[in-house]
């Protein structure tokens, strides 16, 4: 028999589903009696995968709910089904049509289901999204307080530099109690801030948005968080390697820790020198320091073993 792959297409208030290969299309509403229908429908016949775009949040419940009936869930970035569109000349775009094309990527990518986060994972992610938020409307203020405005508007910008900067204080205190109100994650934490250069931001951020550190090998990590250089080569031609994709946010938190992690972890400042002595451009080799930083952070996770520098 022919396998079964769902794509479901999510919106604010409905769900768009199509089953491949029958070409099955309907629709239910996204609450939970339109959720529970949808699962009783798809376990008649149970898929051998199901579909969905991280569309901000909103695909959340609907995925959970599937996983907790036992079915096979795979939450995808857009961009992937974007560019599967594109290369079969898929460019018109409706719900349904979307659906389809979630569908059909389901059955020639066959994307591997992953465990979902629960409910804790999912505000701990949430706590820690937001946290970024507010830091950078901070940085925001903070640059528009430098451009020299009148009195009246400086005053009102420290006002609001202040008011986030409580609010950033007041999440952080959310945050540590979150993570140390669950076992694992305080020892995942205390484990991840052994290695010199990782610390409390980049240790909660690792654990809320890359649950999947210490159970894959190096390359995919690597190639998961979007610090594994590709190839840009044909023919004759070599182009430069260059990052892309992955997870910005666990990115972003990783060239800060390997910044301070060349000034005070001996691999890193040593792999860091070595570089430039060799003629790398800083970035370079600060995002060769970075996959480094990552593959040691997977490492500990793995083994459960905390850092040791001979």
């Amino acid at each position: 028999m022919d396998k079964v792959f769902v794509g479901i297409d999510v919106s604010k208030d409905r769900l768009d589903v199509h089953v491949q290969p029958s070409g099955e299309a309907f629709v239910v509403a996204r609450d939970e009696d339109g959720i529970r229908a949808l699962i009783d429908r798809l376990g008649a016949a149970p898929p051998a995968l199901v579909v969905l775009e991280a569309t901000g949040g909103l695909q959340v419940k609907a995925a959970g709910a599937l996983a907790a009936a036992g079915l096979p869930v795979a939450v995808v970035n857009p961009r992937q089904v974007r560019d599967f569109a594109r290369a079969t000349g898929q460019l018109a775009k409706t719900d349904r049509l979307d659906a389809r094309l979630i569908a059909l990527f389901a059955a020639a990518v066959q994307p591997q289901p992953r465990p979902l986060p629960d409910e804790a994972a999912e505000l701990l992610r949430a706590l820690i999204a937001r946290r970024r938020e507010l830091i950078e409307l901070r940085v925001a203020e903070r640059n528009r307080l430098r451009q020299g405005a009148s009195a009246w508007v400086q005053r009102d910008l420290e006002r609001s530099i202040a008011a986030l900067t409580k609010r950033i204080e007041a999440i952080d205190v959310e945050i540590e109690n979150h993570v140390k109100g669950s076992p694992i994650w305080h020892v995942q934490e205390d484990l991840l801030r052994t290695v010199p250069g990782v610390g409390k931001t980049v240790s909660r951020t690792l654990i809320a948005e890359l649950p999947e550190l210490g159970k894959l090998t190096r390359r995919q990590i690597a190639a998961l968080v979007g610090v594994a250089p590709f190839a840009r080569d044909s023919g004759i031609f070599r182009g430069r390697r260059m990052i892309t994709g992955g997870r910005p946010g666990v990115r972003a938190m990783l060239y800060m820790a390997a910044v301070s992690a060349t000034r005070c972890n001996p691999i890193i400042s040593a792999m860091y020198k070595r570089l430039i002595a060799a003629g790398k451009p800083a970035k370079v080799a600060l995002t060769a320091c970075m996959r480094k930083l990552l593959v040691i952070l997977n490492a500990i996770a793995r083994d459960q073993r905390p850092w040791h520098h001979a």
